[in-house]
């Protein structure tokens, strides 16, 4: 039987975060950080587990494990955001870029590799949330059959609406704020995600996710070209740019500096095993009390 998603709660009520993680320590020390950061936290430790929670209270944001029992956390990803499109957050132990692209390929907004800090965590939940919230105030943009509502966050095609992640509508607003111009993907992350500094496979990603949604032909975009040796460039039909302008200028709402290691210091990371938290890097089964870096288990063999 398919799960009904519980409504989110009044605008002014704290945001909640649901927490899924099987490893109970890195669990415990990100509730415990959101918790001070003013969060209600719910905390799943299964794929099942997570889809009950989130369907009995609707979280206003998912940190997600990528490996869980059970139910990976794709997985799980992909039947939240049927519901719903709550953002996510999506934390892995994995280096292989594909299964980070994979990450966002099935709708996850973000995603933090471990080790990370915390305190890197809560700053971009902070900035995933800020971007999620309705704008107060905006003209609505329209180009090419396309139109995009920044106060209700829709966004629809020849009056069809689009089912747009968080990502994907800022960067359809980016793009219809400046036809005709050219960005990179530093440009594009630092004005749309806020960040100086990240993968740029991130870009890359969504910026092929919403050609899917918005383009007539992906495979021959019309609309969102891509610019070589440079980026890409939203081209409406009929539109005759004056001349190229670099990039740089920042619009309301975009190239806030939210972003990883914005506004605080960027704590040490979190250890799966450790005892406690403190003001130092914890190593696996360490009983000092740190400020912790999540780091998953060494491999077999390794020292």
């Amino acid at each position: 039987m398919q799960q009904s998603y519980a409504p989110l709660g009044p605008p002014d009520a704290s945001p909640r975060i649901l927490v899924v993680d099987d490893d109970p320590t890195v669990a415990e020390v990100v509730a415990g950080y959101l918790d001070r950061a003013g969060y209600l936290v719910d905390r799943a430790d299964d794929g099942p587990t997570a889809l009950t929670r989130a369907a009995a209270h609707r979280p206003d944001l998912v940190v997600l494990d990528l490996m869980l029992p059970g139910m990976d956390g794709l997985e799980v990803c992909r039947r939240i955001r049927a519901h719903a499109p709550v953002p996510v957050i999506m934390l892995t132990a994995r280096g292989d870029e594909d299964d980070r692209i994979l990450g966002l390929e099935v709708g996850a907004d973000d995603y933090v590799t471990k080790p990370f800090s915390p305190r890197e965590l809560v700053l971009r939940v902070e900035s995933v949330l800020r971007r999620s919230r309705p704008a107060v105030t905006g003209r609505r943009l329209t180009a090419a059959g396309l139109s995009v509502d920044p106060a209700g966050r829709r966004a629809t095609k020849n009056g069809t609406e689009l089912a747009l992640t968080l990502r994907e509508f800022d960067l359809l607003s980016f793009f219809l704020r400046h036809p005709g111009r050219a960005f990179g993907r530093e440009d594009l992350m630092r004005e749309v995600w806020g960040w100086d500094f990240g993968d740029l496979s991130t870009v890359t990603v969504h910026v092929r996710r919403l050609r899917g949604k918005v383009e007539d032909d992906p495979a021959r975009p019309r609309l969102i070209q891509t610019v070589w040796g440079v980026g890409y460039r939203f081209e409406p039909a009929g539109f005759e740019p004056a001349g190229f302008e670099p990039a740089g200028f920042e619009p309301a709402g975009f190239g806030s500096a939210d972003g990883p290691g914005a506004g605080a210091e960027s704590g040490p990371a979190v250890t799966p095993h450790s005892a406690a938290e403190s003001d130092s890097a914890v190593t696996p089964h360490s009983a000092a009390e740190s400020d912790p870096a999540v780091t998953p288990p060494p491999a077999a063999g390794e020292e």
